[in-house]
């Protein structure tokens, strides 16, 4: 069973990394932001169980956290250009209280067991477009069987 997880880790990483991406820039800023803040409130939520993967946040944030704050930083000009520095502060307050609500209860699709193999995988990860990427896969509706993150 673990040989199997395994596998499915590394081929999620692997369609991950070969996925394009069509979403705008601005869309993929608040899209990381959204993966960094949902991963944060999952590992948060899973501290407490066998599948404890703070640590891979950690080691995640850390490697990405260049590419985590520029897309912060760019969410947020965005937001001030289009409702000033008043309305940007609500609305990226809105934006992440809306995802820790969101996630507070858990990934509607994903266990702990499976967001810990895939942050593990995106901590190994150095490449930054692979954030927009799982963002866009991890952040959407649960996929119909037979796709890549499909129900386990």
């Amino acid at each position: 069973m673990l040989f199997k997880k395994t596998i499915a880790a590394g081929a999620t990483a692997a369609a991950l990394m070969m996925t394009p991406t069509a979403a705008s820039a601005a869309s993929q800023d608040e899209q990381v932001r959204k993966l960094d803040i949902m991963l944060m409130v999952t590992s948060l939520r899973c501290r407490t169980g066998a599948d404890d993967f703070q640590p891979q946040y950690r080691k995640f944030s850390a490697a990405h956290i260049t590419s985590l704050n520029a897309a912060a930083r760019k969410l947020e000009a965005g937001l001030v250009a289009r409702h000033g520095q008043k309305g940007a502060k609500r609305a990226l307050d809105r934006i992440s209280v809306g995802m820790a609500n969101q996630y507070g209860q858990g990934h509607p699709w994903l266990g702990c067991a499976e967001l810990k193999e895939i942050t593990t995988d995106l901590a190994n990860s150095k490449d930054p477009t692979v954030l927009a990427q799982a963002a866009d896969e991890l952040l959407g509706p649960a996929p119909r069987s037979g796709g890549r993150w499909a129900r386990r």
